[in-house]
């Protein structure tokens, strides 16, 4: 088990190297920020001390995975698809089904999930006590020892700077040169009007913390009725929270089942759900309706897409 955590831990530091999210184990400044990413990418918090969060939010994919499901803990599997930890720091509701309202408040949530890292809070504060580093780190920076408020406030301000701007759209914004290509802007005019898609996600971020059903419910053999489960209002039965969409060309698989492997069959499905899904239950009022999209119309709209991701992500030629 030994040599196995030694491996994960590795992977996932070169990661970060690689995507210019730097990691250090005896960071030179000890910051709020910089005890968070320890914590982010320490398995300690993990029952059996083999994953972390970044195990799940791997820093290559804009720190989503690139599976339907993450492995937790004893191989079990997650029970939603897992989303991007950048950018995030704006967000009003967190998890798919918004049950958090504040990254402190999430940041705890996977530690103690049974099928993700299964370890009680008062367990995780423990551990933190019983080693000396941390000891020292949390009462350099809070002059306390670790405790539970201190530990979702560190990992929760680590989160808040994974932040990113430097994309071929918010340069394209800027009237800065390496902004989009003509199709990435026939693609932006085809995603604010004919797709539809700005009446879900806009804002800097695109989106708008609401929770709408794209019709993937049908009660059976698609049966998590997302918000609903949180609030019990019938009108919330299969909403799930818009996902922001920067960096979204790189985070596939897609929706909160993760079903959809590209952006292609992502557009394809709202052109016309109703063909994947005819038995979708309470669908958004958006698309009710086939969207009519022409093949060079998808190929422009995924273009822009692809125009929201970070330069960091960008894998050079």
């Amino acid at each position: 088990m030994h040599v196995v955590k030694q491996g994960i831990i590795i992977v996932l530091l070169a990661a970060a190297v690689l995507t210019g999210f730097s990691f250090s184990k005896t960071p030179q400044k000890i910051t709020k920020e910089r005890l968070g990413e320890m914590l982010f990418f320490d398995p300690i918090l993990s029952e059996d001390s083999s994953i972390s969060c970044a195990s799940c939010h791997k820093p290559a994919f804009a720190f989503a995975d690139t599976v339907a499901f993450s492995t937790g803990v004893h191989g079990r599997l997650a029970t939603r698809n897992t989303p991007s930890a950048m950018n995030v720091s704006a967000r009003e509701a967190l998890f798919w089904d918004g049950r958090a309202t504040t990254l402190e408040q999430q940041a705890l949530g996977p530690i103690e999930n049974p099928n993700e890292m299964n370890l009680p809070l008062a367990e995780a504060v423990k551990r933190l006590n019983r080693s000396k580093k941390y000891r020292h780190l949390f009462f350099s920076i809070f002059k306390s020892v670790p405790n539970q408020k201190y530990m979702a406030e560190a990992i929760a301000a680590y989160e808040r700077t994974l932040e990113t701007s430097s994309t071929p759209n918010d340069r394209w914004l800027n009237d800065e040169p390496n902004g989009m290509t003509e199709q990435q802007v026939r693609g932006r005019d085809i995603f604010r009007v004919k797709a539809k898609c700005f009446e879900c996600h806009f804002t800097p971020d695109f989106t708008a913390d609401e929770f709408r059903s794209i019709g993937l419910f049908n009660g059976t053999t698609h049966n998590d009725s997302g918000r609903y489960l949180v609030t019990r209002n019938p009108a919330d039965i299969g909403k799930m929270k818009v996902p922001g969409l920067r960096n979204v060309a790189v985070t596939a698989p897609y929706m909160h089942d993760g079903s959809f492997k590209t952006l292609r069959e992502v557009i394809d499905y709202y052109d016309n759900p109703h063909v994947k899904m005819p038995d979708g239950i309470n669908r958004d009022t958006v698309l009710r309706q086939p969207l009519g999209l022409t093949e060079q119309e998808k190929q422009d709209l995924e273009a822009f897409l692809h125009a929201l991701t970070d330069d960091k992500f960008v894998k050079r030629k």
